[in-house]
């Protein structure tokens, strides 16, 4: 396999967690009630809508092609999310438990891409600029998960 073959398929894999938690976001902002929540949800979508056109630029920028939507797992994930709000109400702690585990799915990806040390430095930088920004997404999510509790 090419070196940009291989980048490309490492970024690729994170644009699909990004495509999927955009959209996990998106719905997590339609079951729950506080504007608040709505608000941050929304943000963390297009946080996350912007970290997957940075990658998508930079699969391009090797000549490779990028993936077009998310997977399967992503998809089984936000039906379990709906399907959970349905059964608790839209219990508001129960969507945010559910992005919390979703974001530290992501967090493991982002590490597990990161510890290649044969990435160029630009796109190790990026990498590590939204693997930070997940981290904090994450912290946010706990308070705002204790302030609902």
């Amino acid at each position: 396999m090419k070196y940009t073959e291989e980048i490309s398929n490492k970024l690729n894999e994170l644009l699909v967690k990004n495509y999927d938690a955009e959209k996990g976001y998106l719905n997590a902002a339609d079951h729950v009630d506080s504007t608040d929540l709505k608000i941050f949800f929304r943000r963390r979508a297009t946080e996350r809508s912007e970290f997957a056109k940075q990658i998508r630029t930079e699969i391009l920028r090797y000549g490779e092609d990028p993936k077009e939507s998310g997977s399967f797992k992503g998809t089984m994930h936000r039906n379990w999310m709906s399907l959970k709000s349905l059964f608790s109400s839209n219990d508001e702690e129960a969507i945010l438990e559910e992005a919390i585990k979703g974001e530290k799915a992501s967090l493991d990806e982002y590490n597990e891409v990161l510890k290649d040390r044969t990435l160029p430095p630009s796109i190790d930088s990026l990498l590590f600029n939204q693997k930070n920004a997940i981290q904090a997404a994450i912290n946010t999510e706990k308070v705002h998960e204790e302030l609902v509790s």
